[in-house]
């Protein structure tokens, strides 16, 4: 290529023969100023990237804020700081799982419910038949996500309010149940007298009897049918060597006729333990034990309280119904 130069102050026509090679020169010359002209504007504009100012924002292209060091540094930081805190609260919600795993368990336990049947350890069993619909599916979003879990986290604390309460209920129907007169006070096969009226074997004319008759030979263990304080250990002229024992809720039974009192006045005894031994102590015919079971002073008739014990009944409801 030959390029002619014509000028006022030039005295004559030059002229320039440009080969291939000064055309490709020049190419890439030019696209070397291209280059540094854009990086240049790019280092310009990442700097107000920061400011998040709205010409910016209008200037450069989305796909440039995001690229920006500034702008990707300030996202990192949003994303990280919400993972840290929604793994903070699945932590708490992990324990609150494990309390309530150990919560559970123990309720199933009060509750007389076999671990097999009930396993807090494994998911439960789900199934069914895939059934498609017409409704459009959305993306989660971190908001929606975040709210989740905090929804997740309030029905798992009413959760374990609900469970503590029904724990406190059951420990107190068990306690309950261990203060009620419910096991046999010896251990004899049947009783000699029930409760209720009959003949008076002294006078033979028809008495009310206010308890159990159980014949055994003297010295024959006589055990607590519950747990108690014992209110009352002395000697009196019908009953003979009596023990007494508070249960609560104005319960108490009655030892009589022993020939040897194992405990006193103000001893706490437990379900079962030895208190005394049978004998023919006061008005009494033979040895035996005369077992009386009274609330609020009034004589109740013990086997519903030892019939309720050894068939596993719902012991709970006794004193409330008793008349």
């Amino acid at each position: 290529m030959q390029v002619i130069i014509m000028h006022s102050r030039l005295t004559q026509a030059k002229s320039v023969t440009l080969s291939s090679t000064h055309l490709l020169v020049f190419l890439a010359v030019f696209l070397l100023l291209a280059l540094l002209a854009s990086f240049s504007l790019i280092g310009l504009f990442s700097r107000f990237a920061d400011t998040e100012s709205a010409w910016v924002k209008n200037i450069l292209p989305q796909a440039m804020l995001v690229s920006s060091a500034g702008s990707l540094g300030g996202n990192d930081r949003y994303v990280k700081e919400n993972l840290a805190a929604m793994a903070v609260k699945i932590g708490e919600m992990q324990a609150q799982l494990i309390r309530l795993d150990a919560l559970g368990e123990r309720v199933q336990g009060l509750a007389g419910v076999k671990p097999e049947e009930f396993n807090f350890k494994e998911l439960p069993g789900r199934g069914g038949a895939e059934v498609l619909t017409d409704l459009p599916k959305s993306d989660l979003n971190l908001q929606d996500f975040q709210a989740s879990l905090d929804s997740l986290s309030k029905e798992l604390n009413y959760r374990s309010d609900y469970l503590n309460v029904v724990e406190s209920k059951l420990m107190s129907f068990k306690l309950q149940a261990k203060l009620l007169p419910t096991i046999v006070p010896v251990n004899v096969g049947y009783n000699a007298s029930t409760f209720g009226r009959r003949l008076d074997p002294f006078s033979g004319r028809t008495a009310f009897h206010e308890g159990l008759d159980f014949s055994a030979p003297t010295g024959t263990p006589i055990v607590a049918a519950a747990g108690g304080v014992v209110v009352s250990a002395e000697y009196h002229p019908e009953f003979g060597n009596m023990l007494e024992i508070d249960h609560g809720g104005d319960m108490l039974t009655r030892y009589a006729h022993a020939s040897k009192l194992l405990a006193k006045v103000g001893d706490i005894v437990k379900r079962g333990q030895h208190i005394a031994n049978i004998g023919s102590t006061g008005r009494s015919t033979g040895a035996h034990l005369h077992f009386e079971v009274r609330i609020k002073g009034v004589p109740q008739n013990p086997h519903k309280f030892l019939n309720a014990g050894s068939n596993g009944g719902d012991v709970s409801k006794l004193a409330a119904t008793a008349p």
